[in-house]
């Protein structure tokens, strides 16, 4: 499938702040179907913002038929160009992070989401993805019940409640009072029931360490979410990262981690499974 390839300047409110927020656009497409649809795919970026490793995924996903939409998070502060892996990119980018408000994050994927959703050559259906900092805002981002499919790579800052501004990190099972922080909107995931996650972690990961995805799995579990997990035992962070690595992009492990992430988009977002009724049948316990 060839890819077409554009963006889009939307207008992005939050905080009292109009911004300009770039969406990266990456389409399918099939030479004489001028009409054809495809689900889309809401991809959010490191903490580098839509860089060339994250072009190659985003083409990776759309020529699989999929319409992928990128945004650039840190429009709040600059324009839409990626920072470069170095230490002042590296620097800048956390510093930004942080920065950044939650609402100010919601509101980036909504208008991701409802631009996808304007496309009339999207069927309608929606699924996230990103890595690290895109991570985390991939599974936030699926709070929205117009998500139904969520992939999410090596999630920076879910366990311990540190994106966007706060007071120190905190790790407890139980947030405070009235939390935005997405691990304490987990429970929104036992009523968006159509919603189904995938969370990717590499067990040598030092940025979500034992105890933090011990943490994220219990409370999805406590939450009665659908959702697969993913741990593979040599995966350091960025593993899938193509550039400037460091050392630790592992092809053979992103290449099973692709499969993963096409298992759940292609069941959940390009099959036409109807309604849910809950009836799932009962697990049998034999060998």
């Amino acid at each position: 499938m060839l890819i077409k390839e554009s963006f889009a300047d939307v207008q992005a409110t939050a905080n009292g702040k109009t911004t300009s927020m770039r969406i990266f656009i990456f389409h399918p497409t099939i030479a004489g179907y001028p009409n054809a649809r495809f689900p889309g795919v809401a991809l959010f970026s490191e903490i580098y913002q839509v860089t060339g490793p994250v072009a190659r995924f985003a083409r990776q996903i759309a020529g699989q038929g999929y319409i992928v939409a990128a945004p650039s998070s840190y429009h709040d502060f600059t324009g839409p160009e990626p920072l470069a892996y170095d230490v002042p990119g590296t620097d800048q980018g956390n510093e930004w992070k942080v920065l950044k408000t939650l609402e100010s994050y919601d509101a980036d994927s909504h208008l991701t989401v409802s631009h996808l959703l304007s496309l009339p050559t999207c069927t309608g259906r929606i699924g996230s993805t990103g890595m690290c900092l895109g991570g985390h805002l991939a599974v936030r981002a699926a709070l929205d019940p117009r998500i139904t499919a969520c992939v999410s790579y090596f999630a920076t800052d879910i366990h311990s409640r540190t994106l966007g501004p706060y007071p120190t990190p905190n790790s407890s099972p139980t947030g405070p009072p009235s939390s935005p922080h997405t691990l304490d909107l987990f429970p929104q995931f036992s009523t968006n029931t159509t919603t189904e996650l995938a969370l990717i972690f590499g067990v040598q990961d030092t940025h979500v360490p034992p105890a933090g995805r011990d943490l994220i799995r219990e409370r999805l579990r406590a939450a009665g979410a659908t959702f697969s997990w993913h741990e593979f035992a040599w995966a350091q962070h960025a593993f899938i990262r193509d550039e400037l690595s460091k050392g630790r992009y592992d092809p053979a492990i992103t290449k099973v981690c692709f499969e993963v992430l096409m298992e759940v988009f292609e069941r959940v977002l390009k099959t036409e499974l109807g309604g849910r009724d809950g009836d799932v049948g009962e697990v049998e316990h034999f060998c």
